[in-house]
């Protein structure tokens, strides 16, 4: 789950030591954050709303494995490993698609329903023994929250209540305050793919903090100007960041949005609030809209963000110009990705070796750290290196 923010005391040293340079660069590190973060944890995997009728279809990278989601007849969203049984060809090679009724492997014409059952093959009927659910598709733990299906390739996956629904309700003081903003009624407005060349846990501490912001950020901190103070607005519980006072919305040049999200309290009212569920979500909430990043570590120098614009559905229907509205997150994350690719190659350097610093504004990232190193196992070979 998320960890709890922690206030460094006055007696706390101002630099502590960040995780190894190695962590973010080694091929087996990478492997085992596959094994023990990504395969083992929920995992957000799409957007139920972009799996719109039966049939449809769409795969996703998580850690190691290719996994399937689909919409079966009944209009229920099913997960599998996208994997056949019969000779272990990918069964969808393409990354989203429509189907009429079945799933049919291109290798050797294995065909499946869309509950996953063997419903075909060629000579099946002369093999009477074979039993069609017995070898069907794996299935995977699926869960819709927020309007997203989140998967889980563990046998036991851990409670989703205490690990994503808990994460939020950690940050924000109260797990109904997100459940105001309707994140599952709301339509997307946009939709920006952003390919990284940099680790993913870099992508995280970048988010977590604010102490670049002043540098890098001159558009968000004139709609945020506590931003440029360097105090993440995630270090405090509950905490959202106040818009400007000349600020009419959060846009690029801080013009007008839209209206507010009917069911939001007066309290969240132009405040914008950040939040961390790891090991791959980033929400953002503001008073018109949400912005919804997926990360997908594709290895452990390049990971694959994709980042939605969610907004009330008559303002999509209605085809009003979001681009203001969109323009200033895009710009954050573009000056945060650019960030992250300078300083992956560091990761690699002798100056690196032993790691670096964060200071007291960002000593929080060090509970991000343990929380990987306390799920990671690290062989003893390398922890030195």
């Amino acid at each position: 789950m998320t960890v709890a923010p922690e206030s460094p005391a006055a007696t706390s040293p101002s630099l502590i030591t960040t995780l190894p340079g190695h962590w973010y660069t080694s091929p087996s590190v990478f492997r085992r954050e596959q094994e023990h973060l990504f395969e083992a944890m929920w995992f957000c995997a799409v957007r139920s709303a972009d799996l719109d009728r039966p049939g449809a279809f769409r795969t996703v990278q998580v850690g190691r494995e290719s996994v399937l989601i689909t919409r079966n007849r009944a209009g229920e969203l099913r997960a599998f490993l996208n994997i056949c049984r019969h000779r272990g060809a990918r069964l969808c090679t393409e990354e989203s698609g429509t189907v009429r009724r079945s799933l049919q492997c291109p290798y050797h014409a294995w065909t499946y329903d869309l509950d996953g059952r063997l419903t075909a093959a060629p000579n099946l009927q002369s093999m009477p023994d074979v039993d069609r659910t017995e070898r069907g598709l794996l299935p995977v733990r699926l869960r819709e929250w927020l309007g997203y299906a989140w998967v889980c390739l563990a046998d036991e996956p851990p409670s989703f209540e205490e690990t994503v629904v808990g994460a939020v309700a950690e940050r924000l003081g109260d797990a109904e305050a997100v459940e105001r903003y309707g994140v599952a009624g709301l339509s997307l407005g946009r939709r920006i793919e952003y390919d990284i060349k940099a680790n993913w846990k870099l992508i995280v501490e970048n988010f977590m903090e604010c102490y670049h912001c002043a540098t890098i950020h001159p558009e968000l901190t004139e709609v945020l100007p506590e931003f440029a103070d360097g105090l993440a607005a995630q270090y405090f519980v509950g905490h959202g960041a106040e818009f400007a006072e000349e600020a009419q919305g959060f846009t690029v040049d801080g013009s007008a949005g839209f209206d507010r999200i009917t069911g939001i309290a007066d309290e969240q009212d132009r405040r914008y609030y950040a939040i961390t569920v790891q090991p791959q979500v980033f929400i953002n909430l503001v008073p018109d809209h949400v912005i919804f990043h997926r990360m997908f570590p594709l290895a452990a120098d390049r990971t694959l963000v994709s980042c939605d614009w969610l907004y009330v559905p008559d303002v999509v229907a209605s085809e009003r110009d979001l681009s203001k509205s969109v323009e200033l997150f895009h710009r954050v994350n573009t000056q945060d990705f650019d960030a992250c690719e300078r300083t992956q190659p560091a990761m690699d350097s002798r100056a690196y070796r032993r790691g670096g610093v964060l200071v007291p504004s960002e000593h929080h990232i060090g509970a991000f750290h343990r929380w990987v190193t306390d799920h990671v196992p690290t062989p003893e070979a390398e922890e030195c290196p």
